[in-house]
């Protein structure tokens, strides 16, 4: 059936507007607007470096003391387990932080750790010491086993019975193993991860 327009006009089918008057056949229901997409930008995320080594990075601390703790059990091997400690100090921070380590990075985790073996030392000598002298003193301890120590060895005693000469001792245990640590630390950082 033909539908037509109030004007008398015939409309063809679906008709929105009379083509004769133009009056407007259906209600025109506009569509929603659809609305713009927003776009979240998410920020690019540097990749974080590694905490530089220090005292105050609690990973840096607990590698450096494992290294220093190894090192000082393998003191029958003296100055390359002092070298070997610093280096491998860095080995196990590049590999449990997967940063690699500059120079000064290695230096100062060495550092640390020449630090922290300097104290086992300087710990295991004053025990040593306080033995001695529970023992009667290093004079009792060397007349007991007089022809029993190697010669060299009665002579390092007897340095240890004077404040000054331990005091060198301790000074000089710093010095060596703080360097030797810095240095392999140092070779550690020109080494480790390097392709």
């Amino acid at each position: 059936m033909a539908d037509f327009c109030t004007c008398g006009a015939e409309l063809p089918p679906d008709a929105l507007f009379c083509h004769k008057c133009g009056k407007p056949q259906k209600d025109l229901v506009e569509p929603e607007p659809v609305p713009e997409p927003t776009y979240v930008e998410t920020p690019i995320v540097e990749p974080q470096p590694a905490p530089t080594p220090s005292f105050a990075n609690p990973l840096a601390i607990k590698i450096a003391l494992a290294a220093a703790a190894v090192a000082t059990l393998m003191s029958f091997l003296p100055y390359l387990n002092w070298l070997a400690a610093g280096f491998f100090a860095v080995f196990f921070y590049r590999r449990r932080t997967g940063a690699l380590l500059n120079m000064e990075s290695g230096v100062r985790m060495g550092w640390m750790t020449g630090v922290m073996m300097f104290g086992m030392m300087a710990l295991l000598l004053t025990a040593s010491l306080l033995f001695f002298q529970a023992a009667g003193g290093i004079a009792a301890v060397q007349a007991e086993f007089k022809n029993a120590l190697d010669p060299r060895v009665l002579e390092a005693l007897k340095l240890l019975q004077s404040g000054t000469e331990v005091f060198r001792l301790l000074i000089q245990l710093f010095v060596f193993t703080t360097l030797l640590s810095m240095a392999g630390g140092a070779l550690g950082a020109k080494m480790v991860g390097r392709s």
